[in-house]
């Protein structure tokens, strides 16, 4: 039997314009709306993501994250 998909929590988040622009192009690609389409990226997050890959993004992003709230 599947598990019932409930929105139970809701949270402000602050995007990026590219990470907007990202999501809601994935969204519509998928037919899911921008929630749920967030969903299943967390949820699906180890399949999705190359682990190799991530950490290094990671790394990078957290480098220039007081540049870029500048």
């Amino acid at each position: 039997m599947p598990k019932r998909f409930r929105l139970t929590r809701r949270l402000p988040v602050a995007l990026t314009e590219d990470a907007y622009r990202r999501l809601r192009g994935f969204a519509a690609e998928s037919g899911l709306d921008e929630g749920e389409a967030l969903s299943f990226l967390l949820e699906n997050l180890d399949a999705v993501v190359d682990e190799e890959s991530f950490a290094h993004r990671l790394r990078q992003f957290n480098s220039t994250l007081d540049a870029r709230k500048r």
